[in-house]
C-alpha cells in the first residue's frame, strides 16, 4: 500500500476532478466562439456534467460546489445571479433521488434519463429568467439549446466516463 505526501496529493486531485471538469465546462460555455447567433443556443454543458457526476460520483460533487459553479457561471455569463445555480442544484437533487434507478443500467437508460431531466432544467431556467425580466423570454433559442445538449450528451458522457475510468478508479 502506498503512503506519503504524493499519495495524499494524488487522492486530492482525483477528488477534485468532477469539480474541475464542471468548472471548466462552465467557462467553456461562456467563451465567445465568434459563431453568429451561437451564444443563446450554447449547449448546457454544466447540466450534462452535473447530471453525469450525480449518477456516478455524487460524493465528489457536493451541492455546495454545484451551487458555487452555478454562481460562477452566472457571473461570467451575465445571467441573473443564482439562476444557473438553482437549476444545477435541482438537476442534482432529482438525479441523486433517482440514482439507484440509473446505477448499473445501460447507456441508453442513462441517456433516456437525461432526455427527461434536460427539458425540466430548461423549463425551470426559462421560467426563472421570465420572472426575473418580467417578460416571457424567447423559447426558440432555449429549444435549440436543449436539442444541442441532448445531441451532445453521448459524446460528453463518453469523455466523462473515460476520465472517471482513468482518474477516479480506486487507488
Amino acid at each position: 500500500m502506498r503512503s506519503g505526501l504524493w499519495y495524499r496529493f494524488e487522492i486530492a486531485v482525483r477528488g477534485l476532478t468532477p469539480f474541475v471538469i464542471t468548472l471548466s465546462l462552465a467557462i467553456l460555455t461562456v467563451i465567445p466562439l465568434r459563431i453568429p447567433d451561437f451564444a443563446p443556443v450554447t449547449p448546457a454543458l454544466t447540466v450534462i456534467s452535473v447530471y453525469y457526476w450525480s449518477i456516478y460520483r455524487p460524493d465528489l460533487l457536493p451541492m455546495a460546489v454545484v451551487f458555487g459553479v452555478g454562481l460562477f457561471q452566472d457571473a461570467l455569463a451575465g445571467t441573473p445571479l443564482g439562476l444557473t445555480a438553482l437549476v444545477l442544484i435541482l438537476v442534482q437533487y432529482v438525479v441523486i433521488a433517482q440514482r439507484r434507478f440509473f446505477h448499473s443500467k445501460t447507456f441508453l437508460v442513462e441517456w433516456w434519463g437525461f432526455l427527461l431531466v434536460a427539458p425540466g432544467a430548461a423549463l425551470v431556467s426559462w421560467l426563472l429568467a421570465s420572472l426575473y425580466f418580467g417578460v416571457f423570454v424567447a423559447v426558440r433559442p432555449l429549444g435549440f439549446q436543449l436539442l444541442l445538449s441532448i445531441a451532445l450528451y453521448p459524446c460528453l458522457a463518453w469523455l466523462l466516463a473515460r476520465i472517471q475510468h482513468y482518474l477516479l478508479r480506486s487507488a
